[in-house]
């Protein structure tokens, strides 16, 4: 049974810092794409990042570039989503997602999903 799992939100000033982490288990962890989205209410979930199978590729959305960074860990099965300069517009329950289809900006393209993370950041 493929499990992900959050951990680390919080509620932070803006310009603060979080981070985010993932922990899989049940999954071959170097064949899935892993992504982070992040959803408000009313709204569809929205692509943050993501790093590729090896680690060696990330992605970003516009949004997010030059302040957010991913990473992972190949031998804990974790991925990271490092958030720095946070912003009011940054709020949101924030997902740790694994997938291999396309589009792997779109959340269709994953299979599996954590509970998500509540990340709230006060103007």
């Amino acid at each position: 049974q493929v499990q992900l799992v959050e951990s680390g939100g919080g509620l932070v000033q803006a310009g603060g810092s979080l981070r985010l982490s993932c922990t899989a288990s049940g999954l071959t962890f170097s064949t899935y794409s892993m992504a982070w989205f992040r959803q408000v209410p009313g709204k569809e979930r929205e692509f943050v990042g993501r790093v590729s199978g090896g680690g060696e590729r990330t992605y970003y959305a516009d949004s997010v570039k030059g302040r957010f960074t991913i990473s992972r860990d190949k031998a804990k099965k974790s991925v990271s989503l490092q958030m720095n300069s946070l912003k009011s517009e940054d709020t949101g329950v924030h997902y740790c997602a694994a997938g291999n289809r396309v589009p792997l900006d779109y959340y269709t393209a994953y299979d599996y999903w954590g509970r998500g993370a509540q990340v709230t950041v006060s103007s």
